[in-house]
């Protein structure tokens, strides 16, 4: 990569921050909406440094690196997954990839489980089951804005994980719309797939070692 487009990369990240910050702090006043935010595009996602996602054109900051909690608990559960998915051949569980789901939307789910072959840079088919870890910041979209996503997208089950609460809600896809299943604290879950099914155990991904 020459010096102009490392430059270039720079200048687009910075522009793209400067916009979200600006919006942020004109929406807290009243003065814009979210359709008068750029729009933007997968081409420009490619262009940017650091962590973001794009959903519907529009652009949103993912958090610092994550705190401690937050990457113990994706841990635990990428460990529970990996052991729980061995009899399940044609599912595997994903730390955070890319889910372009078309050229306006590319979000980073924190861990999921795919059912189907996948290469590349990114997945393009929904995954079967997605983990969200909430942080401060990113709290109201995934309880917002990728609850709807998930749900029109065909995500069968959608965990939102609060660290601070210990408590992990569990969502299952039924015509359409989901269904919240169990506020798990120390409760097992039951996912099942197209072939196969596990038993989770959500008290094991809030145990302090």
């Amino acid at each position: 990569m020459n010096i102009e487009s490392v430059t270039k990369k720079k200048v687009d990240t910075i522009k793209i921050l400067y916009n979200v910050i600006i919006f942020k702090k004109e929406v807290f006043m009243g003065a814009l909406q979210l359709e008068d935010l750029p729009k933007y595009t997968y081409e420009d996602y490619c262009l940017w440094e650091g962590k973001w996602e794009l959903i519907d054109g529009i652009v949103y900051a993912m958090s610092p690196m994550p705190m401690i909690e937050h990457q113990s608990i994706s841990s635990k559960i990428a460990r529970y997954l990996d052991e729980a998915l061995q009899g399940c051949k044609k599912c595997r569980a994903l730390l955070p990839v890319d889910w372009k789901i078309d050229d306006s939307t590319i979000v980073q789910p924190d861990n999921l489980v795919i059912c189907y072959p996948a290469k590349g840079a990114y997945i393009t088919k929904a995954p079967t089951i997605i983990f969200e870890i909430l942080s401060k910041s990113t709290a109201t979209k995934d309880k917002g804005v990728k609850f709807r996503l998930y749900e029109a997208e065909g995500v069968k089950y959608y965990i939102i994980v609060d660290p601070l609460e210990k408590l992990a809600k569990v969502y299952e896809l039924h015509e359409g719309k989901y269904i919240k299943v169990v506020d798990a604290t120390t409760e097992t879950t039951t996912f099942s797939l197209a072939e196969c099914s596990f038993d989770f155990d959500f008290s094991k991904i809030f145990v302090s070692h």
